[in-house]
């Protein structure tokens, strides 16, 4: 059925080059210039947040481009702002595309006499007028039941194993995918499928929030090359750990994919020093500066992903079929061609 508006892009101020690049890329899918739509979104003295679009939206398919990562308050509040100005501005529908997904981790009470701020969240963005959200590797798969709105959940792993076919294409054989806990096996086991690997899981008990008393390996990990998986990386204190009892157990080298890389406090710092060999991120977050300047860490761009979940939003067609290789591949031929 043909399209009678054009995908118009705005972005908040949390990941502005990842909202360039994506405006980049679908100008070159489509052939027509496609830039962001000029607005402000600024702060006034007392650090309330202010938004200003200067362009025509009555009537458009816009896509707002603001992960909620820190500060996630004022990242989310520009998300809900900008909302409210598309919904005030007659948008015929608002998609908030969301690369990490704050408060994603408070996704169930574990204790007595505390919130479910992810459902919280979701009540907001759904309340500030926002029809459709796109995210990536959610911490949780029940918080797209958090949402009375569509929400489509991309997934790393499929870039995660293009990445790993180019960088170990000599030695697929050795490798073994690495879950740092028993929590994320499921991803783990997604992408060790992916790349024809076995899987092993890093134990790991907790005496207390940010401490770990012990970890253990679950598998035989003795001279392979392990690479562990998972969905974020705040303080890389957990990451480092596993990297070293993975090394104590025998593996010869450590690697380790992480689709969000909050990298807070002292994560980076950690990770220079750490065992691993490398550390792989996605764009998701912008990252800073001591992130970029890290030796051992790389970052996987998600534009080319995005992009097309936009145009397939857009032209209502299937976005899961983005999770298949075949698909993927040509999107990133650029950066993992053949041979």
């Amino acid at each position: 059925m043909p399209t009678l508006t054009e995908p118009k892009l705005i972005s908040g101020n949390a990941n502005l080059p990842l909202a360039r690049a994506i405006a980049k890329r679908m100008t070159m899918h489509r052939g027509v210039h496609t830039g962001l739509v000029d607005a402000r979104v600024e702060r006034f003295n007392d650090a309330e947040i202010f938004v200003e679009v200067y362009e025509n939206v009555r009537g458009e398919d816009m896509f707002i481009i603001q992960p909620t990562s820190n500060p996630a308050n004022d990242n989310l509040m520009e998300l809900l702002i900008i909302a409210d100005a598309m919904r005030r501005s007659s948008a015929r529908r608002t998609t908030a595309v969301i690369p990490y997904f704050g408060y994603a981790r408070q996704d169930r009470r574990t204790k007595a006499r505390t919130p479910i701020s992810a459902k919280l969240v979701a009540n907001m963005i759904a309340g500030a007028g926002i029809e459709r959200v796109l995210t990536m590797d959610l911490h949780a798969a029940q918080i797209q039941g958090f949402f009375d709105i569509p929400v489509d959940n991309l997934y790393a792993s499929p870039v995660f194993a293009l990445d790993i076919k180019t960088a170990f294409r000599d030695r697929m054989g050795e490798l073994m995918v690495v879950s740092p806990d028993v929590g994320g096996v499921a991803r783990a086991r997604e992408l060790a499928k992916r790349i024809n690997a076995p899987l092993a899981i890093v134990d790991k008990r907790r005496e207390k929030p940010g401490e770990i008393a012990e970890m253990t390996v679950i598998g035989d990990v003795k001279g392979k090359t392990c690479l562990i998986v998972d969905d974020i990386c705040d303080t890389a204190g957990t990451l480092c750990k596993a990297a070293e009892v993975l090394i104590e157990n025998g593996a010869n080298e450590v690697h380790s994919y992480i689709t969000h890389g909050v990298m807070s406090g002292p994560a980076v710092e950690r990770v220079g020093k750490s065992v691993m060999k490398s550390l792989v991120i996605t764009d998701s977050i912008q990252p800073s500066a001591p992130v970029r300047a890290c030796d051992n860490i790389r970052i996987v761009p998600t534009a080319p992903l995005f992009t097309q979940a936009i145009l397939n939003i857009w032209n209502g067609t299937s976005v899961s079929s983005l999770f298949d290789d075949d698909t993927l591949g040509p999107i990133y031929e650029s950066l993992y061609s053949a041979g």
